[in-house]
């Protein structure tokens, strides 16, 4: 049984949803913070997020629509061109369309297969390695960050924001996006698990991915351990077309958070 919550170390944690084929993978809801802490002592998984490479030239694939939608929120808020680091970059699409206007871009991804497809393609420098293990040997800074549903995945989410504030310049920003415990979908999910009713669709030795699960309450609080200022926050689904309602009532699948250093 987890013994702490990993964002804010309190020991009020309660059982709060069990999945997998024999719903023994728990996951704990921290009674101060309200980050969800899945127990990863019963494992973790994070090859079934590896996908086969897609250009981002190809304009219909989902990943890519997904992609365009991140871009077009960030290069409303980020100002002129500078640098940008994307964190877990996938195919390298973010940058390929920061690039196409002016951006100087880096990504960074745990495997030598994703960055040689992205350079193959593209020829974008891509780093190789663990993002909470990244030392920066040659002291980079960058304007943006990005990580895109990357931070449910770290295990210590104060590491990685702490990671994030020495790569930004002074006022630099940080975009943000993961799954919203808050949402509808998410208070359907979980009753669904503890009901049992999914268990039919795990593989008999599937584990999680994510580590931990974020509401806006937690990453606020996030926020305020490590010094960011939460300058937007809004929630978005599969769906375009909903995303204006998700805009004005926050209750979709998946956040997107803009977020600045602070000053000095």
């Amino acid at each position: 049984m987890l013994q702490a919550c990993r964002l804010c170390r309190s020991d009020k944690l309660t059982l709060w949803m069990r999945e997998g084929p024999n719903r023994d993978l728990d996951y704990y809801r921290c009674g101060r913070c309200g980050l969800w802490n899945y127990d990863i002592d019963c494992g973790v998984d994070q090859v079934q997020y590896v996908e086969t490479y897609v250009s981002p030239e190809n304009l219909h694939h989902k990943t890519n629509k997904d992609i365009r939608e991140s871009w077009a929120f960030l290069r409303r808020h980020a100002g002129d061109p500078g640098a940008i680091l994307d964190i877990g970059c996938g195919n390298g699409g973010l940058l390929y369309l920061a690039r196409k206007e002016g951006w100087r871009v880096r990504g960074m991804e745990l495997t030598e297969k994703a960055a040689r497809d992205i350079a193959e393609d593209q020829g974008i420098d891509v780093i190789v390695g663990d993002f909470l293990d990244y030392d920066n040997p040659d002291s980079d800074v960058y304007d943006v960050v990005v990580l895109r549903h990357v931070l449910e995945h770290l295990p210590d989410p104060i590491r990685a924001m702490r990671k994030i504030d020495s790569l930004l310049t002074e006022n630099g920003l940080a975009l943000l996006e993961f799954p919203n415990t808050r949402s509808l979908s998410y208070v359907y999910k979980r009753l669904r698990k503890n009901w049992g009713l999914q268990r039919g669709k795990y593989p008999p030795d599937w584990r999680p991915g994510h580590c931990n699960e974020f509401c806006r309450r937690t990453f606020r609080y996030l926020l305020r351990e490590t010094g960011f200022e939460l300058l937007i926050w809004q929630t978005y689904s599969k769906r375009p077309v909903m995303n204006g309602v998700y805009r004005m009532i926050p209750i979709a699948s998946k956040a997107r958070a803009l977020v600045r250093k602070a000053a000095g």
